[in-house]
């Protein structure tokens, strides 16, 4: 008779192993994981933070001319796009953000920059996921910056800014992997043999 303690290999052994393979390194999903949720944490803290003081005194001049606290909320996307569709923009996000996850667990992930840049965008789709489905369908944005004397960029939030850092990060992620894959491509002759 055997005892089943001496046998180590269990059937379900060879799955979890062929599961983590798929896999990112672990330390790179500690990376990507902390900065989701401290991406989060900022973004829902600052929005708390501003509104809350917004409330109470106003718009708030940080620096004059250039920088200011405000409390805005928005129905659209980016620089108001699809404004008032909120059930579009909702589930736009929350399958960009499944599939932002997805994309780094199973897409075989083994560049920092590749997993900031899709930890960032995690983390600001979140953060605005969240506003439409708790705030009524509305985004609060409280950044406002003056580009121009009068001139007002689009009021954001941290995560509007995660989502363009990330993607400027996956641009330069993609720039950098084309770069090195042509000075390590084998040389091409020219001429006749």
């Amino acid at each position: 008779m055997t005892n089943p303690k001496d046998n180590n290999n269990t059937p379900a052994e060879p799955v979890k192993a062929s599961i983590r393979s798929l896999l990112p390194p672990a330390k790179l999903q500690v990376i990507f994981f902390i900065i989701v949720i401290l991406g989060i944490a900022a973004d829902l803290l600052t929005k708390s933070i501003a509104f809350d003081q917004v409330e109470k005194k106003g718009a708030i001049v940080v620096i004059d001319g250039f920088f200011n606290i405000v409390s805005v909320e928005n129905d659209g996307a980016a620089f108001n796009l699809f404004a008032g569709r909120t059930w579009l923009l909702t589930t736009i996000s929350a399958v960009a953000f499944v599939a932002v996850i997805a994309s780094f667990m199973f897409g075989r992930t083994t560049q920092k920059l590749v997993t900031v840049s899709m930890a960032l965008l995690t983390g600001g789709i979140f953060g605005n996921l969240y506003d439409r489905l708790f705030n009524n369908g509305l985004v609060r944005d409280f950044i406002d910056v003056v580009y121009w004397p009068g001139k007002h960029w689009p009021a954001f939030n941290v995560a509007d800014s995660m989502l363009c850092v990330g993607v400027g990060l996956m641009i330069l992620a993609v720039f950098l992997t084309e770069m090195q894959c042509r000075k390590h491509a084998p040389q091409q002759k020219s001429g006749h043999q």
